[in-house]
């Protein structure tokens, strides 16, 4: 039986899954796609067409929740990220591709860890108040531009810096959309376009169009809290794959 359909209907799962959480949630595109689409096209070209989506997933999601967009604090999280991402870049570049991918998954889980701990922390505390100045965004906003080049994950830095600061959800998913679209299009322009089959571009964009409508129409059903808690043991299982296959040299 002829199995080459297979890659295609991957990659229309992961970009819809992708989608779909970010309507809901604010961020988790590139949390539950990068690992898997790494699986399917290779570390480089798999975080770059993470990269390409995310900013057309990104910008229109902030289409529909732009007047909850903080333009201030979000600036202020992308000026760093902005120069992070060259040197994310030129790592992505120049790593092996074995070596990228063991990058790409590693970065994930770590990232995952990070949010699962500080979340816990700031339940048992309810929060921990607004930011008193620019330090954590400037910090938040550089890693957020180094994963995003390196391994397409730029999402749990700016929520692990939401989280710290006390940034409400609503404000923060809303500008987030912002950070990513201006994030992710400085990575593209820093490692260019991916090459891939002109079929594979039109199953990636009809993916995301459907995993968007999805999510809005689920949006006001399913609990933020639940398809954050699904989009995470996504983003796990793949990244986790992600790993063991450039471990065993693809």
């Amino acid at each position: 039986m002829d199995a080459g359909w297979l890659p295609s209907l991957g990659l229309a799962a992961a970009v819809a899954l992708g989608a779909g959480t970010q309507r809901i949630t604010g961020l988790g595109f590139a949390l539950v796609s990068a690992p898997f689409l790494v699986l399917l096209l290779g570390p480089f070209t798999g975080v770059l067409v993470v990269n390409v989506l995310g900013v057309a997933a990104a910008v229109l999601v902030l289409a529909q929740v732009r007047r909850d967009v903080d333009v201030r604090r979000g600036l202020l999280l992308s000026a760093p990220a902005l120069l992070a991402v060259l040197p994310g870049a030129w790592v992505a570049r120049h790593t092996a591709p074995d070596v990228l991918q063991v990058l790409v998954g590693g970065s994930v889980v770590v990232a995952l860890l990070a949010l699962l701990v500080i979340g816990r922390r700031s339940g048992a505390r309810g929060g921990s108040g607004p930011g008193t100045g620019p330090g954590p965004a400037v910090l938040a906003g550089a890693a957020s531009g180094f994963m995003n080049a390196t391994a397409g994950v730029g999402g749990p830095a700016l929520t692990v810096y939401a989280v710290a600061t006390g940034w409400p959800q609503r404000a923060f998913a809303a500008t987030a959309q912002l950070c990513f679209t201006v994030i992710g299009a400085a990575t593209v322009a820093a490692k260019g376009l991916p090459s891939l089959p002109v079929v594979d571009w039109a199953v990636a964009a009809a993916a995301l169009g459907a995993g968007l409508v999805a999510g809005t129409a689920l949006s006001t059903r399913v609990r933020p809290s639940a398809a954050r808690a699904a989009a995470l043991a996504l983003a796990l299982l793949g990244s986790l794959a992600t790993v063991v296959d450039g471990l065993l040299g693809g």
